[in-house]
Formats: structure tokens, C-alpha cells, sequence
């Protein structure tokens, strides 16, 4: 402990630090210990695998990426799911091919992914692999900066807002109803 907290606590401040009991203290140790019983060697191998794919991303080896991405993202793992689409849009590593990256970023976008939601949103406002739907762009780029990290959030709004200039009234509310209805499905 420092000397301020020590201070802002002889203050009345802040409350005292106590102690975790024994018996807590052990029944927290043994939770962990059965959490890391629990994670199976298959998703071990998949979280290593996935940070393997990140590291050829980075690297440039989109090859590489891809190869390690695809059978993940076969297996439903929305970031890979994610990276894949990406990879399929801008043509790294794979053939460019809009349709299957706009495959790529719904079942990641359907499972949460923020990042896919904003990159599907943006080809529905495009019509980029997707038919043209301002509404269903409006929906997944509200979806996306609702979850966006704080970093992103003030960029996303902006995009966010530039395609709802584009909308009626009406447009707005359906988009806005899909996205309060909508709710994360992980893959099976």
C-alpha cells in the first residue's frame, strides 16, 4: 500500500483494506484451479492457433493467415470469422470476393463481433457484396458503436451519423428496431 492510500484511509477517505478470510481466499484458488481443469486442450490449441493467425496478420503473411483463420472461423470463432472477412474484402492472402466476405463478417457480426458489425454495416451502405440496405447498414453500424472500444466510438459515430443523414424517418426507426430486437447467437 502507498503512502497516499495509507493517509486516505487514516482520513476516513476510504474504508480500510481487509483482509480476504482464509477459507475465501482458498475456495477463490480452488475455482480458478477448476476453471483451468474445465478449458478443453482443443480450445487451448485454438487460442494459440488464433494468436498465430494474428501474428502472420501483423507480419504480412496474409497467406499464413488465412490458412490458420479459415478452419477456425469453420469452427465458429467470431474474431477469426472477422479477420477472414477482412481478408476476403481487401483480397490478402485469398482471392477478393465481397460476398464471401460479407458471409464472413455476419456470422461474426450475428455472434457479437463489433468489429464485423461495423465492417457489415459498411457494405450494406456500399452494396458491396450485399444488396444496397441503408437499413440494415444503419442497423449493424448502431449495433457496432454501441459496443465499440472507447478508442473507436468517436469514429464509428461519425460514420454512424453520415449514414443515417441518408434515411427517412421511417428508415431510421426500422433500423433502430432491428437493432434493440436483435441478440447475439453464438455458432453451434
Amino acid at each position: 500500500m502507498n503512502a497516499i492510500s495509507c493517509d486516505l484511509e487514516r482520513n476516513g477517505a476510504v474504508p480500510p483494506r481487509r483482509s480476504v478470510p482464509g477459507r475465501l481466499q482458498r475456495a477463490l484458488l480452488f475455482v480458478a484451479a477448476l476453471s483451468l481443469l474445465t478449458i478443453s486442450p482443443g480450445s487451448l490449441a485454438n487460442a494459440q492457433s488464433f494468436r498465430q493467425g494474428v501474428s502472420a496478420f501483423n507480419r504480412q503473411d496474409y497467406q499464413l493467415a488465412s490458412q490458420i483463420f479459415i478452419p477456425l472461423a469453420e469452427r465458429g470463432q467470431p474474431s477469426a470469422q472477422a479477420y477472414l472477412g477482412f481478408l476476403f474484402q481487401t483480397g490478402r492472402g485469398v482471392p477478393q470476393n465481397l460476398t464471401e466476405a460479407a458471409m464472413w463478417y455476419r456470422r461474426a457480426a450475428e455472434q457479437g463481433d463489433s468489429l464485423a458489425q461495423y465492417s457489415l454495416g459498411l457494405l450494406y451502405d456500399r452494396g458491396q457484396g450485399v444488396p444496397r440496405d441503408i437499413v440494415e447498414a444503419s442497423k449493424w453500424l448502431n449495433l457496432s458503436t454501441a459496443a465499440a472500444p472507447l478508442r473507436a466510438r468517436e469514429a464509428r459515430v461519425r460514420i454512424r451519423d453520415a449514414v443515417t443523414t441518408k434515411m427517412t424517418r421511417g428508415e431510421i426507426a426500422r433500423a433502430r428496431l432491428r437493432a434493440l430486437e436483435w441478440t447475439p447467437a453464438p455458432e453451434r
